[in-house]
């Protein structure tokens, strides 16, 4: 029997280059998707608003605002609880929209395509 001749799995070299463009572009939207998440400013508030924090695309801390009424030397605890709980939603703020950004690249093929990127 005769050996085919080709490509090894059925790939051919115009499908490859096609694929290495589409590869290169989604990963330039990556990278400009990346910039524009990372200039982003997030904020989130606990307790109907007395504690509002505020931070950027790095998930740096750039804000922490505390009312005057919530100050309370004799609850220490419940302070620390609101901006505790404030902290943690603005990041999972920022953690979602991360993710919806990148998956409307990657189709939700993963954050990072296996590694290729």
């Amino acid at each position: 029997m005769a050996k085919r001749g080709g490509y090894p799995g059925g790939m051919m070299p115009g499908n490859m280059n096609n694929l290495m463009k589409q590869a290169q572009k989604m990963q330039k939207q990556m990278e400009q998707t990346q910039a524009e998440l990372e200039a982003k400013e997030y904020e989130a508030s606990a307790g109907g608003g007395v504690v509002k924090v505020k931070i950027n695309g790095q998930k740096e801390l750039t804000e922490v605002k505390i009312a005057e009424e919530v100050v309370d030397p004799d609850d220490i605890e419940m302070l620390e609880d609101l901006i505790m709980a404030a902290v943690n939603e603005v990041i999972r703020a920022q953690a979602d929209d991360e993710k919806e950004q990148l998956g409307k690249i990657t189709g939700g093929m993963g954050g990072g395509l296996g590694g290729l990127f």
